[in-house]
């Protein structure tokens, strides 16, 4: 008798799927500004993609070649309750080894400039150099 093979990790619930599409749709002035400048591999030339889910959670813009997630927080997130399940996003998203860097609407909309240079530090990284390849054999 065969094991039928386990199902890849990455597979996300219908449902969350969905409201990943939806946060798409609906996004917030906030978060189109910081698109706009992330899109498109703009910002130093690496990939971001948003409201991407990972694990349980649904992040705003990931950068997967710098580790590094983007969440942009409404003011509701400056209560006690949102603080204490942030503290707990976060840990989980640092334990997948991703950095997390936290903005609120407010400095995104007045210091645009400002949080785009904190995420272009962010995500300078170095490409892993390659080796020239061998042309031919040597003796």
């Amino acid at each position: 008798m065969t094991d039928l093979p386990k199902p890849p990790s990455w597979r996300i619930s219908t449902n969350q799927r969905t409201r990943a599409r939806s946060l798409r749709t609906n996004s917030t002035d906030a978060e189109r500004l910081i698109w706009a400048a992330l899109r498109g591999h703009r910002m130093n030339g690496v990939g971001f993609r948003r409201q991407t889910p990972i694990g349980p959670y649904i992040v705003d813009f990931v950068c997967h070649a710098a580790n590094v997630v983007i969440e942009l927080d409404g003011g509701q997130h400056f209560e006690a309750k949102h603080e204490k399940r942030d503290a707990g996003r976060d840990a989980f998203l640092a334990s997948k080894g991703f950095r997390v860097l936290r903005f609120n609407n407010h400095d995104v909309m007045t210091n645009r400039q400002g949080v785009l240079e904190t995420i272009a530090t962010a995500v300078e990284y170095t490409p892993t150099p390659t080796l020239p390849r061998k042309r031919g054999r040597e003796r």
